[in-house]
């Protein structure tokens, strides 16, 4: 699940979100607003067992990301507005 809100000085809060059975360990969300950069954005366990981080980004900016889970295993949210060869994308 992918969720969008209004963040201060007219940036866009994007909260990435995974349901509890899916999947175990670790999991980052890497993309274009972090540089591609593994750990830079990992999803943290919450009281309902989701997982979730939130990123604030520049208002009117697509956002192209994917997310990468324990040994190296990438994969992509059903939610994101588009899904290509290379990982999800979210206009805002």
């Amino acid at each position: 699940m992918i969720k969008q809100s209004t963040a201060p000085a007219a940036g866009r809060r994007l909260t990435f979100a995974l349901p509890a059975d899916h999947p175990a360990g670790v999991v980052s969300v890497v993309g274009t607003f972090n540089d591609w950069t593994p750990g830079a954005h990992v999803l943290r366990r919450r009281s309902n067992g989701t997982m979730s981080v939130a990123v604030t980004v520049p208002a009117g900016t697509d956002v192209h990301f994917r997310y990468l889970g324990e040994n190296g295993t990438w994969f992509d949210d059903p939610d994101a507005d588009r899904i290509a060869a290379d990982g999800g994308y979210v206009t805002l």
